[in-house]
């Protein structure tokens, strides 16, 4: 089935892993489309997540002026448009964004407004999420959830913890998990990706996140699962991602239709569009043929992630309208 004319909702959305060859074209006029699917699209495999991550770095170089940081944000209000995505929460991290002079603050408003200037060109609504990095330190980490909190009232929405999960513990962060929770900030986290069940555990020990970005290998624990389940933590599912990063050798392997049949709330997303060089039509498209997924089951996964979505009531409820109609 062709999934591209359905309504779909993005949860688990990286800025800076989805730069068109468009608008790197546009910053880096030498750039080729061969060097473009080289320099900033993985692998179908790479070692690991460190190793995905590094792909990152390229689309970062060009995200470091008001004008880049506009057109990256612009640039990917259109390929949502184009992937008929009517919700999106788009997620980034503010400090790595300051290496020409802009503070962390300026970077924040820039790409707030060029949200607000994308919904009214695209029609498409968004919440952002602003991210601490786990190789960041404490003070680092506190600085970002600061800025939520300063930017309370805008699209800014929530706070992530994100990057090489395998890599660093989370130390560092419990202190500004406790500030956000103090101060009614809605949170996600990365785990139960490039590490397993433990690792979801942690994050929902210390930090109390309402979602959890991937948290695939959840499914080696049914103490969590049954926890998931029973908490109602929704997982923010990313598989042609779990694969690149190897997470899983192959698609087959992917425990996402386990997961879903377990009753868990789960979205499906494509976590980085350029380096995993995907769309959530895509997406839809691989779970169909792989797990003979259909309509059902990509209408309960869009209805579980605008009921999880870091927005406000009406909105859930126009948009949950939207899809009903859509898909039924």
């Amino acid at each position: 089935m062709d999934y591209s004319n359905l309504p779909k909702i993005e949860l688990h959305l990286h800025l800076d892993c989805s730069l068109s060859y468009k608008v790197v074209k546009q910053f880096k006029p030498s750039v080729t489309e061969e060097e473009f699917k080289s320099e900033y699209i993985a692998p179908a495999k790479c070692n690991d997540l460190a190793d995905y991550i590094s792909r990152a770095a390229k689309g970062i170089e060009l995200m470091q002026t008001a004008e880049q940081l506009w057109a990256v944000t612009l640039d990917l209000f259109d390929q949502l448009k184009a992937d008929n995505v009517i919700y999106a929460e788009i997620r980034f991290a503010p400090l790595l964004h300051i290496e020409q002079g802009l503070s962390p603050q300026e970077a924040v408003q820039i790409v707030n407004a060029a949200t607000i200037e994308g919904m009214e060109k695209t029609g498409v609504k968004a919440g952002l999420i602003l991210a601490t990095l786990r190789h960041y330190t404490e003070a680092q980490s506190m600085e970002t959830v600061k800025l939520v909190e300063a930017f309370k009232g805008t699209n800014v929405v929530g706070f992530d913890l994100a990057a090489d999960e395998a890599g660093f513990p989370i130390d560092e962060h419990i202190k500004a998990f406790k500030y956000a929770k103090k101060h009614g900030i809605l949170c996600t986290a990365h785990a139960g990706e490039a590490r397993g069940a433990d690792s979801v555990w942690e994050t929902l020990r210390h930090f109390h996140p309402k979602r959890i970005g991937h948290g695939v290998r959840s499914i080696e624990d049914p103490k969590l699962m049954a926890f998931l389940k029973e908490e109602g933590i929704h997982l923010e599912v990313c598989p042609t991602s779990n694969v690149q990063t190897t997470v899983y050798d192959k698609i087959e392997d992917h425990r996402v239709n386990d997961i879903y049949q377990a009753g868990i709330s789960i979205s499906i997303n494509t976590d980085a569009r350029t380096i995993s060089n995907v769309s959530l039509a895509d997406e839809y498209g691989t779970l169909e043929r792989v797990f003979t997924w259909g309509k059902e089951h990509f209408l309960n996964c869009n209805l579980e992630a605008i009921k999880n979505a870091f927005t406000d009531e009406p909105t859930k409820e126009t948009i949950k309208r939207q899809l009903l109609a859509a898909y039924t």
